[in-house]
């Protein structure tokens, strides 16, 4: 993906959240030379990979697979730094997929923010990890419990949530006609090096095409760039 093309999403997802009037901590506005400045007292953030994100998966096109991700809190897993929990807001463009995946150690509670509606399909992973497109599956919405078919679409409204457990088979995209959407996660400690399992072998992170000079540094490119 371009960097122009990286920057651009940004600065679409920040006019997103101020049309939702969701705020960000100050970091998020944050230049590639306020980074170099704040370097020392930022290691907290740094370390645990807070900030921009943006993704493809993989995939060539950005519009129909990728999302822009910002993470807000986060800790590290053997408690070195930060905080035991971890939260980010995920925005996605209509017509976007996050591919299916699952996490073996992370539950996170994925809620709609804003924007339009969430589609959630939800399949078990079987015990060598691939999925089950079989069994039914138990879904937990904002505490309540049932049981739907292996691919169902869950829909997630405004305001309104679905806890993903380890091992759950989850894919996220917005319902079509529905609007670009704001999704935020809430979950135990966050590890995007090492704690996502997709169904067809993907990069969590991508490789980056340096078209223009960097504005923002992307939250795995700090030890790159700083």
């Amino acid at each position: 993906m371009k960097r122009s093309e990286i920057q651009s999403a940004i600065h679409w997802a920040k006019e997103l959240l101020a049309d939702s009037g969701f705020a960000l901590p100050m970091f998020a506005d944050w230049s590639l030379q306020d980074w170099q400045a704040h370097k020392q007292e930022a290691g907290t953030i740094i370390k645990t990979m807070r900030g921009w994100d943006v993704t493809t998966f993989g995939h060539e096109d950005f519009t129909q697979m990728g999302a822009v991700l910002f993470t807000i809190r986060n800790g590290l897993l053997d408690g070195s730094a930060g905080c035991p929990y971890a939260e980010k807001l995920i925005m996605m463009k209509e017509g976007q997929v996050l591919p299916n995946h699952y996490h073996a150690q992370k539950t996170e509670d994925i809620i709609n923010r804003g924007g339009g509606v969430l589609l959630i399909k939800v399949y078990n992973s079987l015990p060598d990890g691939t999925v089950d497109r079989t069994g039914d599956v138990r879904i937990l919405c904002d505490g309540i419990e049932s049981y739907v078919p292996a691919g169902t679409e869950v829909e997630i409204t405004r305001g309104n949530s679905m806890t993903i457990y380890p091992g759950l088979y989850h894919l996220f995209t917005p319902k079509p006609g529905c609007g670009d959407l704001i999704v935020g996660e809430v979950s135990s400690i966050n590890n995007d090096n090492i704690d996502n399992y997709f169904e067809d072998p993907r990069p969590r992170f991508i490789p980056v095409e340096e078209d223009v000079p960097v504005e923002i540094p992307l939250c795995n490119e700090y030890e790159q760039l700083l």
